[in-house]
């Protein structure tokens, strides 16, 4: 049986804001779970859209009772990305590659503009095959998830206030945070990653980042 996770929420930013910032999420104060980012692949397509493939890693911390079928303290992800500066749209699907065969978590996320903020549409199905275990795997797999996406909400919240402004304020840090991220290292990674797709893309492509530009 499958369990399935069905859920949105809403940036108070402009869309090209968030499509900057999508590429500099981590760290963040909520992410200590997330170890490391790398980037696979990248290249715009012919249609002006922004392929990627990226591999993150995580940590993997499980109850006593679940350490008999996951033996490591990481897990790879895949993440594969799609961004339409037309469109106005990001679309993600994210996908566990270690212990697949104890569980497997597929998740596909849509960030739309919405008059001046931006939604993102979130939907994962989890499902193991372990015998005797799946429903309790499956259980406490959504469980998590679930807190792990309201981390994941607060930290690309924190990191786009940090480097836009507006938003920061608004978010409090746990007690656990990493040091405050440096304001003018995350609008450089973010100016890095908009000038690389400016670079390599259509026109169509460099006349959204040139509007982004002024719109900011």
């Amino acid at each position: 049986m499958v369990k399935l996770y069905d859920g949105s929420f809403t940036f108070n930013f402009h869309w090209d804001q968030v499509a900057q910032a999508f590429w500099c999420r981590y760290p963040n104060p909520y992410s200590n779970h997330v170890l490391s980012e790398d980037v696979v692949w990248r290249e715009v397509g012919g249609d002006g859209k922004l392929y990627s493939k990226r591999l993150l890693t995580k940590t993997n911390r499980v109850p006593e009772w679940g350490k008999r079928f996951f033996n490591s303290r990481s897990i790879c992800i895949v993440e594969e990305s799609v961004v339409d500066p037309a469109g106005k749209t990001i679309v993600t699907y994210t996908r566990n590659i270690g212990f697949s065969k104890v569980m497997t978590v597929h998740e596909r996320c849509v960030y739309v503009q919405n008059e001046d903020r931006t939604t993102v549409d979130r939907k994962a199905w989890i499902a193991s095959s372990v015998f005797g275990f799946s429903r309790a795997i499956e259980a406490f797999s959504l469980d998590r998830f679930r807190k792990n996406i309201a981390k994941t909400n607060k930290g690309f919240e924190y990191v786009l206030g940090v480097t836009f402004g507006g938003g920061a304020q608004k978010v409090v840090e746990p007690s656990n945070a990493l040091p405050l991220l440096d304001k003018t290292k995350l609008k450089e990674t973010a100016k890095k990653a908009t000038e690389l797709a400016k670079s390599k893309a259509s026109p169509l492509v460099a006349a959204a980042c040139t509007n982004n530009k002024q719109n900011n």
